[in-house]
């Protein structure tokens, strides 16, 4: 193998652990959208969940606790969006704002309280890679998808599973009816309220755990701000991926390749001013958008409430 195909195996490889915070926050918000719930505390989500999921990894010197209290808390934020918006009919833009900040403070009180100010923050060891026997040996390829953590795993085989579930499944009909008229899935004798509450939940948890994933993948220690702006790029994905979660994999794998390309031409020595490289993702979000617009269709009744009471929309 020649010194460019090296280079372009490692970039791969890189790109492949990159893309599970991406694919993970994006298919949370893609469920809550398809039974018409608009989440956009991702950002929040996610840093609440690196943080609760660092300590209790701390804490429990246990990786699965940390990542099972970050799906919890991120479980905590999903039922609390769906209480507000579900139950209480108030609107799903300005709570979910709302959270975001909240979130945003919670997670830098969390690691405070529990760490404190120190000049040399607390270590957890990261995920290793768990090589599957027989696909790992295939040449260059194996050595790619097959020989990561499991959470790349994860995130495969959940986006598979997902547009099974939506595509090939009652449940999934179901669930993809109550984001494009509650009212006919109600007549129906569909649970709308029960639908809405369940995809959320989940939904939360997913951004939790692709929060937790950061400092249990990336860098071993908790810092405010490590999100940097994934939950956001996520919202983007998700359209750009047109709330179908095959095409979400496939947006996850374009962003990720943005995010490792502007780091390897950081630290390749080019001369282009870092600042530049820092705003490549989001430039990627707008042209994405712009032309993603055009063309995606989202669900019909997506930020929208239902009250069965009325059976209208608020």
């Amino acid at each position: 193998m020649g010194q460019f195909e090296i280079h372009i195996v490692n970039f791969a490889k890189l790109v492949m652990l990159a893309l599970v915070p991406y694919v993970l926050a994006s298919q949370g918000t893609m469920l809550g959208g398809r039974t018409g719930i608009f989440n956009v505390a991702q950002e929040g989500i996610m840093l609440v969940g690196a943080s609760v999921g660092f300590l209790g990894a701390y804490l429990c010197g246990s990786l699965l606790y940390g990542l099972l209290l970050a799906m919890l808390a991120g479980a905590l934020f999903g039922l609390a969006l769906a209480y507000f918006t579900t139950t209480l009919k108030m609107n799903q833009f300005v709570i979910g704002l709302a959270l975001f900040f909240f979130s945003l403070g919670l997670s830098t009180l969390f690691y405070k309280f529990v760490v404190g100010v120190t000049l040399q923050p607390p270590l957890i060891p990261t995920l290793q890679d768990v090589p599957i026997p027989g696909l790992s040996q295939i040449p260059v390829l194996g050595d790619i998808i097959f020989n990561r953590n499991w959470l790349v795993y994860l995130a495969i085989l959940l986006s598979i599973f997902l547009y099974y579930l939506l595509y090939k499944t009652g449940l999934g009909l179901e669930l993809r009816a109550v984001g494009e008229n509650p009212k006919a899935a109600d007549s129906l004798g569909v649970n709308v309220s029960l639908m809405r509450y369940a995809t959320t939940i989940v939904g939360g948890m997913l951004m939790g755990l692709a929060g937790a994933y950061l400092p249990m993948v990336y860098t071993g220690i908790f810092t405010e701000g490590m999100v940097r702006g994934r939950g956001w790029i996520a919202i983007a994905l998700t359209f750009f991926g047109g709330w179908s979660p095959h095409l979400i994999l496939l947006g996850s794998l374009f962003f990720a390749s943005i995010e490792i390309l502007a780091l390897k031409v950081q630290v390749g020595g080019f001369g282009i001013p870092y600042q530049f490289l820092l705003t490549l993702p989001y430039i990627a979000t707008i042209l994405v958008m712009m032309f993603a617009f055009k063309w995606v269709r989202v669900p019909a009744f997506l930020g929208q409430n239902y009250d069965r009471e009325r059976k209208t929309l608020t």
